[in-house]
């Protein structure tokens, strides 16, 4: 049943990405990696070692946010103190310890991004750490595969502001209005309007 499920989504996909796109941009954590369950135990975990104890469901209201602004959030809402950068790099070690080789992945998402390899140029624009995209696309088999990777804090800001998206279009030569974007939280969806892009959000396929 799962196999037939992917093979429906994946022809869904196809179907919705057709046409003259230049660039497909990926997200990464939640859209290529099934990797949020994972995402979230860490926040929690970081926060509860500090004695906040955090509802699991802000991380998945606040995807694709870079993990220093969902850090001030939490800070916002639970009057908490934790430094954001400090807290985000315990975050991504805990992760990259514990987590990262649990990594699945999003089958017809990911054979959507393989098999328009060489058609399309394609780009990975994750809130995550560099690092940790790396890592996740190493264990996915496809790190050779992106032709750019723009990731947390290598833009003046990060999703739901359009900066990412933009600095990927830029970096593959494509107009935004050539690019299609691909992702599952708000924050990603909105960052691909305000870049000028088409979007698909792959939570709701």
């Amino acid at each position: 049943m799962a196999d037939l499920n992917n093979n429906s989504r994946y022809e869904k996909l196809t179907l919705l990405t057709a046409g003259n796109f230049q660039a497909f941009l990926y997200d990464c954590d939640g859209t290529l990696a099934d990797n949020m369950g994972a995402h979230k135990k860490t926040y929690v975990k970081v926060a509860a070692e500090a004695g906040v104890l955090i509802d699991a469901s802000l991380v998945d209201e606040l995807a694709g946010w870079p993990v220093i602004n969902v850090v001030e959030e939490i800070n916002k809402r639970y009057n908490s103190s934790f430094d954001p950068i400090e807290f985000a790099h315990k975050r991504e070690q805990l992760f990259l310890e514990e987590y990262i080789d649990q990594t699945l992945p999003v089958d017809y998402v990911v054979n959507h991004l393989k098999s328009h390899v060489g058609r399309v140029k394609i780009g990975v624009v994750s809130g995550s750490q560099r690092s940790a995209v790396e890592r996740t696309l190493r264990v996915l088999g496809i790190a050779d595969l992106p032709e750019v990777l723009v990731c947390a804090g290598e833009t003046p800001h990060g999703k739901p502001y359009p900066d990412p998206f933009l600095a990927a279009a830029e970096k593959l030569g494509v107009a935004p209005e050539n690019c299609l974007v691909f992702e599952d939280g708000e924050a990603g969806t909105r960052a691909a309007e305000a870049a000028g892009m088409k979007w698909i959000r792959i939570d709701k396929i």
